[in-house]
């Protein structure tokens, strides 16, 4: 007969888990829970209590609020954990935690050992480690502390008694890896209460082996220095997989080293799930010899809020219970339950099936790379690696697997790091469910990663996933080869317009290069050149756009210290560089003169108003000393001008844009015709020059079929740039001046200098313009 209690719990926790795994709500529950969830300001508690389902609610929203507050957000670049069945059991451990806690002290003690053994049993067995003990634990950099622990108390015999102050006679030394966790050895010194010159860190080889496995004739000659120093060697951290490569230190010699002068050995790493196999390989095996190494299987099986576990073998139970390793207290041997459920859930075929998984995964993409050009694997063993690790090298054949980054100068590997940089990152956001991502290795640069062993059981990832990121990696090196190809010449070009580009020595960007369009303005102090530059590089930017091309053109990444630039991004290898360098060049000339023809329009306009004002006054006085005074008088000038009328001599006068000059209006009274305005559909465009699906920057006879539509297309019509630059006629709302008068002032009117098409249009559009384009300024 099942507990009525646990009944319950399992009731509700699949309650919880649905309302909070489909999202699915009532109305009225989800309107009032959204009213307290939409607030990062926390309130008050309520006054009345509420129900589980509406606090469930409120819980959900809270997880999901920045989602809804960003509905065009991608969310597969957010990967979350898969949670299955195995998942429910893992959970459903801390639900009946609660619960059991609250048991009579003698069924809690009975049952937590039964827990507590049983775990401790099907995990030594999995894992190959006879005759150990296990401790349990949240944090798993807190197993290494306690059997550090435990190794100061076996070691020093008064430190019960004396404490700290037994240790000052001989100083412990803590050894590890240079390829270790970074920190790890900090932060046990500081649980300790050690100092850091307690530490010591192992350089991995140089010469021989694998450049991420610790040097042991070095760490040999290290104990011996610090047993003359009177210091005393206390404790090993090897690796059975290192954090960044995978890689995996000697153990075998290690674990004779150890014991020759008395050291703990402790191992962790990934490759220890590999112990679960049927077949493990001899490096691996020798962690099962160690005093101590630490699992995590809640990540290799994909369970979440699973503990850590650290397996241990000693033989004094005090100096365990000392140490913390053993609990006196029930309750906290609880913190295996959630592990508990889950392994008999999965049951052993269904955990070595899970491990076994991971590790093909491994193999499958090491073998899909193998024929991609230009991608380098760097894996510790090809036959069994649980970790991969490529990256983009030009040097690199296909599947090549050796070479070093070693050669390269500085710039260049810095380059080289921010293309993988980019290329993990893209591999991420393209298959999220992939889980590789981006490690720096001191000797290799930046690489991407693919661990399964880490991700697979949580992000269920499949032999399709690992195919999918196959295939993006083969639609990505292109790019990125055409890129670094390219890089080159788009410097070159950019100095061939030194007297208007800049060119911007950005490494860390992902990309073509950056420029900047430098103004030629002469005479103006530094603070308005750089606000000038500043406004003439971000309409260029703007214009670029908008250009019909799958080139990225933006403002670079979020810190950088040039300022004012325009970035490229990656191209292909049809992208015809001089071209795109002209039009940038030319696009941030045509800014700056428009802007600098406005300029002097607004002044022309300023001073020829002026003018026409003191003009028109002159010839009103001169109209007053020609007609007289009796003319101007209110009645009798009307009855004298009637008897005897006056042809008056003051003429209108018309201002010319493009010359600046005020003319006279005799031309246009004696024609009786006032010549029209240029219609702005008769400028020539860009779209209307070119070809349906053509793109700009593409080399003349480059292919249409390429891998990436990034690629550009065909050269930049001069005569379309008017598209980019149109003047409106209405210049003030209040003049509405007419363009100049000739064909000449029409040319130069609505075409600036550098924007004419090509002679026949030019030639065309001349005919069509009518002379007199004249505005009357004398209000007639």
């Amino acid at each position: 007969m099942v507990d009525a209690a646990l009944a319950q719990v399992g009731k509700n926790l699949s309650e919880a888990m649905r309302i909070l795994g489909d999202g699915q709500m009532e109305p009225e529950a989800g309107t009032e829970s959204r009213r307290f969830s939409r607030t990062s300001i926390p309130g008050p508690l309520q006054g009345d209590g509420q129900d589980v389902t509406t606090i469930l609610h409120l819980v959900h929203h809270l997880i999901h609020e920045e989602e809804d507050e960003e509905d065009g957000r991608d969310k597969a670049c957010q990967p979350i954990q898969n949670v299955g069945e195995q998942g429910h059991m893992a959970l459903l451990g801390h639900s009946l935690a609660a619960y059991i806690s609250v048991l009579d002290r003698e069924r809690l003690r009975k049952l937590t050992t039964r827990i507590l053994s049983d775990t401790t049993l099907w995990l030594c067995r999995i894992f190959r480690y006879d005759n150990g003990s296990a401790y349990f634990h949240e944090d798993d950099r807190d197993g290494l502390v306690k059997v550090c622990r435990l190794a100061i108390n076996a070691r020093y015999e008064e430190y019960t008694t004396e404490g700290y102050a037994v240790l000052s006679s001989r100083q412990p030394v803590i050894y590890q890896s240079a390829s270790c966790r970074p920190g790890l050895g900090q932060h046990l010194c500081n649980q300790l209460g050690l100092p850091l010159s307690s530490l010591c860190t192992v350089p991995c080889n140089t010469i021989f082996g694998s450049q991420h496995q610790m040097d042991v004739a070095l760490l040999d000659k290290l104990i011996k220095e610090d047993t003359d120093a009177g210091k005393l060697p206390l404790l090993l951290i090897a690796n059975a997989g290192t954090p960044e490569a995978g890689h995996t230190d000697k153990l075998s010699r290690l674990r004779e080293l150890c014991d020759q002068h008395g050291i703990w050995l402790h191992v962790e790493g990934v490759n220890l799930a590999t112990l679960a196999l049927a077949q493990v390989t001899s490096a691996v095996m020798g962690a099962t010899r160690s005093d101590s190494m630490t699992l995590t299987p809640g990540r290799w099986l994909g369970l979440p809020a699973v503990t850590a576990v650290t397996l241990y073998r000693h033989e004094d139970p005090a100096l365990s219970l000392a140490a913390g390793l053993t609990s006196s207290q029930p309750v906290e041997k609880l913190r295996a339950l959630p592990l508990w459920l889950s392994l008999q859930y999965l049951g052993h075929n269904g955990i070595v099936q899970k491990i076994r998984h991971a590790a093909a995964l491994s193999q499958h993409i090491l073998l899909k790379l193998k024929s991609v050009t230009c991608i380098r694997t760097l894996v510790e063993d090809e036959q069994n690696s649980p970790v991969v690790l490529f990256k983009f090298s030009q040097e690199s054949n296909a599947g090549g697997s050796g070479g070093s980054v070693d050669g390269l100068c500085a710039g260049e590997k810095e380059a080289l790091d921010t293309i993988n940089r980019w290329m993990g990152e893209q591999l991420a956001q393209l298959v999220p469910t992939s889980g590789v991502d981006v490690v720096e290795l001191e000797d290799e640069g930046t690489c991407v990663r693919f661990s399964p062993l880490l991700t697979a059981a949580v992000l269920g990832t499949q032999q399709e996933d690992v195919d999918e990121v196959v295939q993006k990696l083969l639609e990505l090196v292109p790019m990125m080869s055409a890129t670094m190809n390219l890089r080159q010449d788009f410097r070159e070009e950019t100095h061939r317009h030194a007297l208007s580009l800049t060119y911007i020595e950005e490494l860390s960007w992902p990309g073509l290069g950056a420029v900047r369009y430098e103004s030629q303005a002469e005479g103006a102090d530094e603070s308005r050149r750089k606000q000038e530059q500043k406004k003439i590089n971000d309409a260029l930017l703007t214009k670029l756009q908008e250009l019909d091309t799958d080139i990225f053109f933006s403002t670079g990444p979020e810190f950088v210290t040039e300022e004012n630039c325009i970035f490229v991004g990656m191209v292909t290898d049809d992208v015809d560089v001089s071209e795109l360098v002209d039009t940038i060049s030319t696009l941030g000339r045509d800014i700056e003169e428009s802007g600098r023809l406005l300029e002097n329009m607004t002044e022309r306009v300023r001073k020829g108003i002026l003018e026409a004002e003191l003009q028109l006054q002159k010839a009103n006085e001169e109209k007053l000393l020609e007609e007289g005074m009796l003319r101007q008088l209110p009645v009798f000038g009307s009855v004298l001008n009637w008897f005897s009328p006056v042809e008056s001599s003051v003429k209108g006068r018309t201002f010319n844009l493009a010359a600046g000059s005020l003319d006279s209006t005799d031309v246009t009274y004696s024609t009786k015709v006032q010549a029209g305005r240029m219609s702005l559909q008769d400028i020539p465009t860009l779209s209307a020059k070119r070809l349906s699906g053509q793109r700009l920057f593409r080399r003349p006879g480059a292919g249409s079929d390429s891998m990436s539509e990034t690629s550009s297309i065909g050269p930049v019509d001069e005569s379309s740039r008017v598209e980019n630059f149109t003047m409106s006629p209405n210049i003030h709302p209040s003049m509405s001046m007419s363009p100049p008068e000739t064909a000449e002032h029409a040319e130069a009117y609505v075409r600036p200098a550098g924007l004419l098409g090509n002679p026949e249009q030019v030639e065309a559009e001349e005919e069509r313009q009518p002379e007199g384009q004249e505005e009357d300024l004398s209000g007639r």
